[in-house]
This record gives structure tokens, C-alpha cells and sequence, in this order.
């Protein structure tokens, strides 16, 4: 018997982003129930985008904070020019970092454990920078933690919005059903703006019912956010896709 075998996980990645979860916890015996709480599309005017990228080369850091982030502004970066190379790159998680392996950028700062916008601040090349010019490549209304505190130490920040993230318009009647049925055996969630779609996405019954059932997540700050939301069988993984597929065999083969 497969190891998830007989389980099905619920999976909120936004659709694009979750072929390798859906993938490897199909190949586990398990079946996956993809259930997207985030949608992510091109901002409705590009232009102060195109405007950043026009002068990139005045800026001392560009800070991507997520894939997304990469994957919407490298291709209009490098569609003219090479990416300047005196740029320090920084990230907040290593899927961003992969996907700028991607184009090419392989001289990254990142965390070295926890990813996140506090463990990225902690590191002391972001203690030290006075005067220094930061562009942060983010969705739209993006944390503030990240740029107040850079600005805070001294820094000139711009942010650079290159996709919007919205709450999908999504049935979930089906998905109910199956749930107050006993089939869903586990939810997984990526980012803090997810799990408050879905708890709003699901209403009240839904809440109830994922109160109930085993949650797994790699962030540490989404795990408080679960708890005050009242999520009790709360799961704190590795990061990334591996880390929540390690976690899911963890707990149901105990």
C-alpha cells in the first residue's frame, strides 16, 4: 500500500503553482484536491513597472519575495538588457531563488533557515544600508514589514508591483460536501493571505470542519495565524513542497 493511500489532501496552491505538490502526492497513493485560494494575474497598468525596470541600474538591491514575483518581472527585465550585474539580488525562500537560477541569477541572499520577511531582515548585509537604493518586486499591498524596516535603517525603497493577488470566485459546495462526508483528510497552506481566503471562501460550516482537520504549513507565522483563527491539529513542516509532503507521511504513518 502506497503511503498515502486511501487520503485526500486539499491543496490551495494558486492553480500554476501546484503541479509538483498535486504530482508527488498522487505518486504517494494519495489524492489530491485542488482547491486554489489565490489567484494570480498581471497588474491592470504596467507602466510604473516598465518605468522601475527602465532605470534598474540606479538601484543597489532588488528583493524578490516570492516566484511570482520573479516569473512576472525577470522576462520584461532581460527582454531588452541583461539583468545589471552590480545588482545585489536578495529573496525571501528558495523557490524564489530557483526560479531566478532559472534566468541565469545564482548569486542570491537568502535566509539560511527560516523563510520569511523577518529571517531576510536578520541577515547583516540588510542591517547595513544607508543610503542604498532597494527595489522589492511584489505583488499588490505586499507586506510593509519588509520595506518600513529597510527604511527605517536608512534605505531609498520603491516597490515594484508586477502581479495582483485576488480571492478566487470559487463553487464550494462540492468541496463541503465532500468534507462533511469524512473526504478530506488533510489541508495544506503556503501563505497567511491563503488560509484567510479559504477560512472566507468556506463560511461557517467550512470553518468548522477545517477546525477539524489536520493542517500542515512550513511557515511558522501562518501557524499563529491558524491558531488564533482556531485551528487546534496545527502541523509545522520544512519548507516548501518537500517539506509539506514530509510532513503529510510524518503524521499519517506514525
Amino acid at each position: 500500500m502506497s503511503a498515502l493511500s486511501g487520503l485526500s489532501i486539499l491543496v490551495t496552491r494558486p492553480a500554476q503553482q501546484a503541479t509538483y505538490l498535486v504530482s508527488q502526492i498522487k505518486s504517494l497513493g494519495g489524492e489530491p484536491l485542488l482547491f486554489p485560494v489565490l489567484e494570480i494575474t498581471d497588474v491592470e497598468d504596467i507602466r510604473p513597472l516598465l518605468s522601475i525596470i527602465d532605470r534598474l541600474h540606479e538601484f543597489d538591491f532588488a528583493i524578490f519575495v516570492s516566484p511570482n514575483a520573479v516569473d512576472k518581472a525577470l522576462p520584461l527585465i532581460c527582454k531588452n538588457a541583461p539583468f545589471p550585474s552590480h545588482i545585489k539580488v536578495a529573496v525571501v525562500g528558495k523557490g524564489s531563488a530557483q526560479k531566478l537560477s532559472s534566468y541565469g541569477i545564482n548569486e542570491v541572499i537568502m535566509p539560511a533557515h527560516r523563510f520569511d520577511s523577518e529571517a531576510l531582515l536578520e541577515l547583516e548585509i540588510l542591517k547595513q544600508v544607508q543610503h542604498s537604493h532597494i527595489v522589492i518586486f511584489r505583488g499588490n499591498e505586499g507586506r510593509k514589514l519588509l520595506g518600513e524596516t529597510l527604511i527605517n535603517r536608512g534605505a531609498i525603497v520603491e516597490y515594484a508591483g508586477c502581479y495582483q493577488r485576488t480571492k478566487p470566485n470559487t463553487d464550494v459546495s462540492s468541496l463541503l460536501k465532500c468534507w462533511e462526508h469524512g473526504f478530506v483528510h488533510a489541508v495544506t497552506i503556503t501563505s497567511s493571505e491563503g488560509l484567510h481566503n479559504l477560512f472566507d471562501m468556506v463560511g461557517e460550516v467550512g470553518q468548522q470542519l477545517l477546525k477539524k482537520t489536520p493542517f500542515f504549513t512550513a511557515h511558522e507565522r501562518i501557524a499563529e495565524i491558524a491558531n488564533d483563527l482556531g485551528l487546534r491539529n496545527i502541523n509545522l513542516t520544512e519548507v516548501g513542497d518537500d517539506g509539506l509532503i514530509a510532513g503529510l507521511l510524518s503524521y499519517f504513518n506514525r
